[in-house]
């Protein structure tokens, strides 16, 4: 990986847990690694009063948590660059100071006058914060940096969290309001998924191996299922969750991304903008189902109560007859050439039967049973596994004979990425954030396509969606793998979820 650009990387809503749980984390990782640049600095922007010390010593806390590499004496070097600067960011008061501080910052550090915003706050928050932002100045790409030895332009990037937007209206809203203070090319919308390391190979996996793609398309491959299950329930997230769901918090953003990468077209050129224009392509090509068939495309679910857990419906700060699904099982397809009749099923839930995160491509069984005359029946498919979570690994099932007699068994080849590459996983933004410092949009979202994700998940989240909120269909049993409807998704068409344990 190329290293980070020097910059002032600015995080915006400090305090928060993700400030905390993954974004220092994933900085001092990338300062272990050497990939963040020795001329880059941190400032923390949040409404709580402390000073940059009390910021580096309530960070060290969380950081040696989180961290299985935690070296004093790098986090030492490391927290140094870490600075604090109080302030309420979605109002006019506290820019004059910030301005000001990341003027100081960037002559401290020798950061040439680059500035990385991030945006590590409420949703609700993003649109006054850039607004505050282009009417403070902050923003002043094209102006010269200067020193005595080189000269190149400055930048000033901005990288915003999920959820974006709540629907496709807010969605289009957002683009707007940041497409009014920063160019395109300058704001990375991200989504951690993305620095997964096996979501990244998917592209690897399937355009450096000529045995796999030409098998990519409905001529072999029956139907995709994408699932991201968990075990926990919602948490303390209870109130973010309730005005959420679980499309808006998986569906929409991450497995969004997931599926585009199954099912995208060869990019020219492993460029940004060749893989985000065949990302557009791909949810752009998704069928909108008939509203009026709305429950054969769609189930939705709330789970039931455990011996150690409520009900989701009981819970304290649950709205009383609340219809926000828990669980979500949707059926798509894609108007195009490569996958016009294959389904792709797409799942995710709180409070499943074991948390794993995968990509299941079931091939078609053989055109004919070849061994009929001793194996009555048809042979089943060969199977694809892509495990995301919590291991990493590629695995697939074929047939082959028994030994001593002449019968057909399934046996299974696996690739785990941890022994393959003797590599340990680190925190998924730290790769990202690096990106955006290098100017990297590879793995970043572009507006067309975020819009395009919500236009196509709009029709299971407003009003169309009542037929398939009512109450007996919103209930399954804690440990389970979701509601009944789930399964009748796919049993009406003769297929059944992959549920491993």
């Amino acid at each position: 990986m190329r290293n980070g650009d020097p910059c002032v990387l600015v995080i915006l809503g400090a305090s928060g847990d993700l400030t905390h749980r993954k974004l220092i984390p994933a900085m001092y990782e990338m300062h272990q690694a050497g990939t963040l640049s020795k001329f880059s600095c941190i400032l923390g922007v949040s409404r709580s009063k402390k000073t940059d010390e009390q910021w580096r010593t309530e960070l060290a806390v969380w950081v040696q948590k989180q961290v299985k590499r935690f070296d004093a004496s790098s986090w030492k070097e490391f927290s140094q660059r870490i600075y604090y600067e109080p302030g309420d960011a979605a109002i006019a008061e506290p820019y004059q100071r910030l301005g000001a501080r990341i003027t100081q910052l960037n002559s401290q550090h020798s950061c040439r006058g680059n500035v990385l915003f991030f945006m590590s706050v409420a949703p609700e928050l993003y649109e006054p914060i850039v607004d505050q932002i282009g009417s403070a100045g902050l923003v002043t790409e094209g102006h010269r940096w200067c020193s005595l030895n080189q000269s190149e332009r400055s930048w000033q990037r901005i990288i915003v969290e999920k959820p974006f937007g709540n629907n496709d209206a807010s969605a289009a809203s957002l683009n707007r309001s940041l497409g009014r203070v920063f160019d395109e090319e300058a704001i990375y919308r991200i989504d951690h998924y993305l620095g997964k390391e096996v979501v990244q190979s998917l592209l690897a996996f399937r355009f450096a191996n000529s045995i796999f793609e030409p098998l990519w398309n409905n001529q072999y491959i029956d139907h995709v299922q994408i699932t991201a299950a968990e075990v926990v329930g919602v948490g303390q997230r209870i109130a973010f969750y309730d005005a959420t769901g679980a499309i808006r918090d998986m569906i929409q953003s991450h497995l969004m991304q997931v599926l585009a990468f199954v099912a995208m077209e060869p990019p020219t050129s492993f460029g940004a903008d060749h893989i985000r224009s065949e990302k557009i392509k791909v949810i752009d090509a998704l069928q909108l189902p008939d509203p009026n068939r709305l429950g054969d495309f769609g189930a939705l679910g709330q789970y039931g109560a455990s011996s150690d857990e409520k009900a989701y419906t009981e819970l304290d700060g649950v709205k009383p007859g609340t219809t926000t699904e828990t669980f979500a099982a949707l059926r798509m397809e894609f108007v195009n050439w490569r996958w016009a009749g294959v389904p792709f099923f797409i799942r995710t839930g709180k409070r499943m039967a074991a948390k794993r995160t995968q990509i299941a491509i079931q091939f078609k069984p053989p055109a004919a049973n070849l061994f009929q005359s001793v194996m009555p029946g048809h042979l089943s498919g060969n199977r694809m596994v892509i495990e995301i979570a919590p291991n990493e690994q590629f695995s697939l099932r074929f047939a082959a004979k028994r030994p001593g007699h002449m019968s057909i068994s399934n046996v299974e080849m696996m690739m785990d990425y941890a022994k393959a590459f003797a590599s340990e996983a680190v925190e998924a933004y730290g790769p990202l954030m690096i990106d955006a410092m290098r100017g990297d949009q590879c793995l970043y979202k572009h507006r067309l396509e975020v819009e395009g994700a919500w236009r196509a998940i709009m029709p299971f989240l407003d009003e169309r969606s009542n037929g398939i909120r009512k109450g007996s269909q919103l209930n399954y049993a804690a440990g389970s793998w979701g509601p009944k409807a789930a399964d009748d998704l796919l049993a009406r068409e003769g297929r059944a979820w992959f549920n491993p344990m």
